[in-house]
């Protein structure tokens, strides 16, 4: 197992979830990991857990960002893989957006994404790969979701422009948009036990394959993205959903 043997990679909110089992399956792939999170306690346990670095920093501040970047460029060097995964679920439904609510998802899913990009652009080796974590709510106008939606589709036209640009430095770009998957992020909206049982009910019943996807599965595509096997993907968005996005509609 050595698709990423000799490789440097960071991963963005690389603490829980989608990020965890990424970082995981990037180390049994022979990359160097660097994960990267806002939350001390969990960045150092899951580090731990691991045996990966772990660095402390909000992708929403961009001084955190260009700290957690000289930390990493002093220690390492250059890097290979940057899988931007750090974000946030709040859903609202429209017209009862809070401004704070709109700017703690757009600081984060959006800005933080777009200058974790270019403050690591320096130090990314040519021929790197950059996977940004979008989200098939990109498109499904599900609801409750305008902003977060709104977010992800951001993310995505900004990697369509970034591939084009990057190019030149053989640097590929490109997007993963998971469909429900088990991860802690539903969890940290808020909502109640009763709420998240029968948001996640509600969820299950529509998509195709009846279940819910796993961290461990997106962790897979992600590794395929940063690996020489993807060598001439760049631009692209890959749904991972079970099926949802080709049946909107479904209900039972």
């Amino acid at each position: 197992m050595s698709e990423l043997k000799g490789k440097i990679a960071v991963i963005t909110g690389g603490n829980s979830g989608i990020g965890y089992s990424t970082a995981k399956k990037f180390k049994e792939e022979g990359a160097t990991v660097i994960i990267i999170g806002r939350s001390k306690e969990k960045v150092n346990t899951a580090a731990t857990e691991l045996g990966v670095k772990g660095i402390v920093a909000d992708v929403s501040s961009l001084s955190a960002i260009d700290n957690a970047v000289n930390e990493i460029k002093s220690e390492f060097g250059n890097i290979d893989t940057l899988f931007v995964n750090a974000g946030v679920f709040i859903p609202a439904p429209v017209g009862q957006i809070t401004e704070d609510m709109f700017d703690n998802l757009t600081n984060i899913n959006f800005k933080g994404a777009v200058f974790t990009i270019e403050k690591f652009s320096p130090i990314l080796n040519d021929g790197a790969s950059i996977i940004n974590l979008s989200s098939i709510n990109a498109y499904t106008g599900m609801p409750n979701t305008a902003v977060y939606g709104a977010s992800k589709a951001a993310l995505n036209s900004y990697t369509r422009t970034a591939a084009t640009e990057l190019a030149p430095r053989k640097i590929r770009v490109n997007a993963v948009n998971p469909g429900p998957i088990a991860t802690p992020i539903f969890s940290k909206t808020g909502m109640s036990e009763e709420q998240l049982k029968g948001m996640g009910e509600a969820m299950q019943n529509r998509i195709p394959l009846k279940r819910y996807g796993q961290p461990e599965e997106i962790a897979e595509l992600v590794t395929f993205l940063a690996s020489d096997k993807a060598s001439f993907i760049t631009g692209s968005e890959y749904n991972i959903d079970g099926g949802v996005n080709i049946n909107p509609l479904l209900v039972g």
